[in-house]
């Protein structure tokens, strides 16, 4: 095989995360965003020993698993899903296939429980971030995702099928309004321009709706002595919607990252928070609070969290990298006691006023890292749950967290791939992998949740 030459294969499978596999010549060559069963042209970009890597060029063949029609226009331009054109059995057991493979790499003597899948496969998703810009250079203004593999490049996502229609409905809305008013965007390279994100927050339970737009300071923001979106404010208000617009901001940022963050905030109609209801608990949610963004099928995953925390009567639970402290709510009522740790501040404040709010006295919320945090605690906790983020947890956190001694550990994954590498560590310190239940949170996506439950070799 030489670099740059385009070759023909099939697709034998498909690696978490969207790695497909060819093999060809005797060698595997990993290309993504293609699916099982595929015939692709492409193109080898890397060459190693025994596993190259390869960009796709064309679909040459459908796989035979491409059973149905794509659900909205841009899918296969538009990065957020790959597997519309697959029926949700055949995602189930692909994913399942994937994270399968994964563990027994690394266990041998375990239960693999069957993949659980979200109760919806479409409009699931509670939370998108969109971003502005244009679909090619110098093109009318866009408002959506990004376009596959591109940093630049958006496409309008005014029929995206893995939310709601009120979240398309608001994106038209904002984007005719900005358009009418020839609003600039913020390019990446130059760091100019107004225009940022739009993110709206809607809650499956309760129906309530945040509207926030993301602009930079570079221009004025006002139209006369008024915020530049009252006019739309209005707009948005007036929309059919099967949901209700509890809340509208303008939000200011300045910082040269492409994230969504706050220097400042404008309330222009109502609150800067959602209710949703988990589990029969209810969680406010602010606007840039980390909240699972597919609430039915976080009923499912935290639903088997408990399950595999099982018996916790008097006991001491440690929920580290708790998040909003949605997994603590949740085994608190027959706790002894949950105390919760996480990095981000906001989300901890959220987690104690939840707390609260849900009549739960027996949480504690502490704010710092785990690895600096873990030495402080004076409690000794009898379970730990562990939901870190995706690169997994610090060697050295992990080990402070072995040394606990506990009898069960529950650790949940949003990454298959950094899970296995601390499941080595803790099966080598002494931690036997009893269950291990995979989760599909993001139908369409390459993304997969898992759940493991272990217990202490020395403690049997």
């Amino acid at each position: 095989m030489k670099k740059g030459q385009i070759y023909e294969g099939i697709v034998t499978r498909v690696d978490f995360p969207n790695k497909g596999i060819v093999e060809l010549e005797g060698d595997k060559v990993v290309v993504k965003n293609a699916m099982p069963g595929q015939k692709i042209n492409f193109a080898v970009s890397k060459i190693r020993s025994g596993r190259s890597e390869g960009l796709l060029k064309e679909v040459v063949c459908k796989s035979p698993l491409e059973t149905r029609e794509k659900a909205c226009a841009n899918f296969g331009g538009c990065g957020g899903c790959s597997y519309q054109t697959m029926s949700y059995e055949n995602q189930l057991e692909m994913k399942q296939g994937q994270v399968k493979r994964l563990i027994d790499q690394v266990c041998e003597d375990y239960t693999f429980e069957e993949i659980l899948g979200s109760p919806i496969e479409w409009g699931y998703r509670n939370k998108m971030e969109f971003s502005f810009g244009d679909e090619f250079k110098n093109g009318p203004l866009a408002l959506g995702l990004h376009k596959k593999g591109s940093f630049h490049d958006i496409i309008t996502a005014d029929d995206c099928a893995i939310v709601d229609k009120d979240f398309n409905l608001i994106l038209t809305c904002v984007l005719n309004y900005c358009t009418e008013l020839e609003l600039t965007y913020l390019h990446k390279l130059t760091h100019i321009g107004y225009l940022r994100h739009l993110l709206v927050r809607k809650a499956a339970k309760t129906g309530e709706i945040l509207i926030n737009i993301i602009t930079t300071s570079q221009e004025d923001g006002f139209i006369g002595e008024v915020d530049i979106f009252t006019a739309l404010m209005k707009q948005l208000l007036e929309l059919e919607l099967k949901g209700t617009i509890v809340g509208i901001m303008h939000t200011y940022n300045d910082s040269q990252a492409d994230v969504v963050k706050s220097d400042r905030m404008v309330q222009l109609y109502g609150r800067d928070y959602i209710y949703e209801e988990l589990l029969g608990l209810r969680f406010k949610i602010s606007t840039f609070s980390f909240f699972q963004t597919n609430s039915l099928g976080a009923e499912v995953l935290y639903s088997k969290v408990r399950e595999y925390v099982g018996e916790t009567k008097d006991k001491m639970i440690f929920d580290l990298y708790s998040g909003t402290g949605t997994i603590a709510q949740l085994l608190a009522p027959v706790a002894s006691k949950i105390t919760g740790v996480e990095i981000v501040e906001e989300a901890v404040e959220a987690a104690k006023e939840n707390a609260a709010l849900n009549g739960l006295s027996n949480c504690e919320f502490i704010a710092g890292d785990v690895l600096k945090v873990i030495d402080s605690l004076e409690d000794k906790p009898d379970i730990i749950v562990l939901d870190p983020p995706r690169d997994g947890i610090h060697p050295k956190a992990l080990d402070k967290i072995i040394d606990f001694g506990v009898d069960r550990i529950v650790y949940i994954s949003c990454k298959p791939t950094s899970l296995v590498r601390d499941l080595e560590i803790l099966q080598a310190k002494g931690y036997q992998v009893e269950k291990v239940c995979a989760v599909d949170m993001f139908p369409e996506t390459v993304h997969v949740e898992t759940v493991v439950l272990l217990s202490n070799e020395k403690k049997k």
